[in-house]
């Protein structure tokens, strides 16, 4: 359980990183912005290397509440899933552009790529909770 509450410790604060990088881009201040984006960044590539190693470790968690909250759980699990699929490759690009000052095209994939990386970061939080503490 020590990887699982430390790969949510790691998405709570690539969510945060997100969400100070939003602001630092709506106050115009850019060099921030980028350092709060590049740490969501490698705070999500360590999340990753610890989740892979974790369910190396133990396999799948099965959650064990029957009923409503069970249908709770998939409601938020399943797009989850599917959209943290999608968060390495926007994220790659999102960077590569901002990096390379493409500003129009990061902006563009930005606005696809912060959402989904919010969700994902934040759901996965909740499923988290949901499997070890509910």
């Amino acid at each position: 359980m020590i990887l699982a509450t430390l790969d949510a410790v790691l998405n709570f604060t690539a969510a945060i990183c997100l969400t100070v990088g939003l602001v630092f881009m709506r106050q115009k201040r850019i060099k921030e912005h980028r350092a709060a984006m590049l740490t969501a960044f490698v705070v999500s590539v360590a999340f990753l290397i610890t989740y892979l190693v974790h369910h190396a470790m133990v396999g799948s968690v099965p959650f064990r509440h029957p009923g409503v909250l069970r249908t709770i759980y998939f409601l938020i699990l399943i797009p989850h899933v599917l959209l943290a699929i999608t968060v390495p490759p926007l994220a790659i690009l999102t960077l590569y552009r901002g990096w390379t000052q493409k500003i129009t095209l990061h902006r563009k994939i930005a606005r696809v790529t912060w959402p989904i990386w919010m969700y994902v970061s934040v759901s996965g939080v909740v499923v988290y909770l949901m499997l070890y503490w509910m």
